[in-house]
């Protein structure tokens, strides 16, 4: 009797249609010898699905613009298919995956899971993904902070002087030219931002290199809650100050609509001082479509919605109650995405102002 394809990894991925150019959140499910993609988690029928037999696949894909997290799957009949992941690490991860089981395909080996794979341009010592988790963190890391230039204040943000000083004290290159190359790489995927017009400029091709080492080139880390302020008006600064916090957790999850009682897959983005849970389109837009203010708020398991529809919710679903008694009702993916979140939205909630 023939073995069913292992399930290697699940979870909601925005993807562009074929035929139109529209990006719509999908149920994706990487298997040994495919990718399938669902309209929803619970649908028993794919909409589609690719075989990874003679596909490849590439990382970063820079293809559309501000449209961030983007990789493509070329199978083997030369059709292109653009995944875009909620954040960078998520990205990472479906492509390491992937990679893996087309590398297996190829090979005709089952899939076992491996470390992530080096950087082909650099040296076999050097991994982006590790890298750029050291030089996040809290205490060893590279600090952000508030810069000004131009009559304009960039928050969470650093110099690419202080990104190639960093290397050098972590021992990660041997000079500043080396410095250069690897911050470059950093750049190319999407590790690092650039956050003002010289930055952008050389990310451009405008420069000798993509990357400077520069003091008045301002770079940041992806969704670490950079923003830019100008001429602003009082209300902008209010609005501004929801997105001064850390990015703690994101991802996406199933909300229903407070009017409709309709499930809608949505990016969320938790933050902490101050305690905000922001949530998007997935498919786009920059601009948060709704805020939910933590401070004070209580977040519960909920087994049962009698009064309304859902989709194969038994024990993923959880309520958040505002200090102000706005319900919000969420669905995670699993009994243990779940969890996780009412955790990290406890300790927030307790934590941030």
């Amino acid at each position: 009797m023939e073995r069913e394809p292992m399930r290697i990894r699940e979870g909601y991925l925005v993807k562009k249609g074929s035929m139109f150019n529209t990006w719509k959140p999908m149920w994706v499910v990487l298997l040994e010898d495919g990718i399938e993609f669902y309209k929803r988690k619970a649908d028993n029928s794919p909409k589609g699905m690719v075989p990874l037999k003679g596909s490849s696949i590439n990382s970063p894909c820079q293809d559309f613009g501000k449209r961030m997290f983007v990789f493509k799957l070329t199978a083997a009949k030369q059709q292109d298919h653009f995944f875009q992941a909620a954040y960078l690490e998520e990205r990472d991860a479906w492509v390491r995956d992937i990679k893996r089981a087309i590398h297996c395909i190829d090979g005709g080996q089952r899939f076992a899971r491996k470390s992530t794979r080096k950087s082909i341009r650099l040296p076999e010592t050097i991994n982006l993904s590790a890298l750029y988790l050291s030089m996040k963190d809290p205490e060893k890391g590279i600090k952000e902070l508030k810069l000004e230039k131009d009559k304009k204040v960039y928050n969470h943000c650093f110099t690419g002087t202080t990104v190639i000083d960093w290397l050098v004290s972590s021992n990660s290159i041997r000079n500043r030219k080396e410095g250069l190359m690897l911050a470059s790489s950093l750049l190319s995927e999407g590790y690092l931002q650039p956050a003002e017009d010289t930055s952008k400029a050389a990310a451009e091709g405008l420069s000798d290199t993509p990357f400077l080492d520069l003091s008045d080139a301002y770079y940041y880390f992806p969704d670490s809650g950079f923003f830019c302020d100008g001429n602003s008006s009082d209300d902008d600064v209010v609005l501004k100050e929801e997105f001064r916090g850390i990015v703690v957790k994101q991802g996406c999850l199933l909300k229903q609509g407070h009017r409709r009682k309709n499930w809608k897959v949505r990016k969320f983005v938790l933050r902490e001082d101050p305690a905000y849970l922001h949530y998007y389109d997935p498919a786009g837009g920059e601009e948060p479509l709704g805020a939910i203010h933590l401070r004070g708020c209580v977040v519960t398991a909920v087994e049962d919605m009698p009064d309304s529809k859902k989709h194969d919710a038994d024990n993923i679903l959880f309520e958040i109650i505002t200090a102000n008694d706005i319900h919000y009702y969420l669905q995670a993916a699993s009994s243990a995405e779940r969890t996780e979140w009412i955790k990290a939205i406890q300790a927030v909630s307790r934590t941030g102002k």
